[in-house]
C-alpha cells in the first residue's frame, strides 16, 4: 500500500502541470469530441511508459542521449506548428460550443493527441526517467506502477470529462478566442523551452 501512495503521488505532482497534452484533454472535454478515446490513449499511454520507466527503459534513455535529443526537435517542431494553429483560431475567432458539429474525426484526433504524447520529450522525461528512477527506492515495483497509472487514469478522466462543467462559459465565442490564445501560448513556451533548454 505504501508503494502504490507513492507511485499515486508522484503521478499525480507530475501530470497536473499545465502541459500540451493537457490543454487538448480539456479542449476535447469542452467540446464533447471523443472524450473517451481522448482520455483513454492519454491513460493508456501514460500506462506503458511508466510501466517501460520502471522497468529500467529510463537507464537506456540515459545511455542512448540522441532518443532525447531527437524527441527534443520532433517535438519542439510539432509544438510550434500546433501552436501557430490554435493562435490562427484565436485570431480569426467564431467558435463556440456546439457538440457534435464540425467535429474533427476520431482518427485525427488521436494522431494529435498520438504526437502530443509520444514526441512529447517531457512526457518521456516525466513517466520514463523520472517515475523510473524514483521507482528504484522502491521493492514493491507493481504495487508502485498501479499507484502511478492509477494517478494518469484519475487525473485525465476528470479532467476530460470535468470540463463539462465550464461548458456555460465556452457557449460565447470570446472564451474559446482567449482558450485557443492560451493554447498557443503553452504549445510554444514548452517548444521554446525545449530548444532552449536542451
Amino acid at each position: 500500500m505504501h508503494a502504490y501512495l507513492a507511485g499515486l503521488g508522484t503521478a499525480l505532482s507530475l501530470i497536473v502541470a499545465i502541459g500540451a497534452q493537457n490543454a487538448f484533454v480539456l479542449k476535447q472535454g469542452l467540446m464533447r469530441r471523443h472524450v473517451l478515446a481522448t482520455c483513454a490513449f492519454c491513460a493508456l499511454s501514460d500506462a506503458v511508459l511508466i510501466t517501460a520507466g520502471v522497468l529500467g527503459a529510463g537507464a537506456l534513455a540515459a545511455r542512448a542521449p540522441w532518443f532525447l535529443e531527437a524527441m527534443r526537435w520532433g517535438g519542439a517542431a510539432f509544438l510550434l506548428a500546433y501552436g501557430a494553429r490554435a493562435f490562427r483560431a484565436a485570431w480569426l475567432g467564431g467558435e463556440s460550443l456546439r457538440a457534435g458539429q464540425g467535429a474533427a474525426g476520431l482518427a485525427a484526433t488521436l494522431g494529435v493527441l498520438a504526437a502530443l504524447t509520444w514526441l512529447n520529450p517531457h512526457v518521456w522525461l516525466d513517466t520514463v526517467v523520472l517515475i523510473g528512477s524514483i521507482s528504484a527506492g522502491w521493492e514493491d515495483k507493481s504495487g508502485f506502477v498501479a499507484g502511478a497509472v492509477s494517478a494518469s487514469v484519475i487525473f485525465f478522466f476528470s479532467l476530460g470529462y470535468g470540463a463539462r462543467w465550464l461548458s456555460p462559459l465556452f457557449a460565447r465565442p470570446l472564451a474559446w478566442r482567449v482558450l485557443d490564445g492560451l493554447v498557443g501560448l503553452v504549445m510554444w513556451s514548452i517548444a521554446l523551452g525545449l530548444v532552449l533548454n536542451g
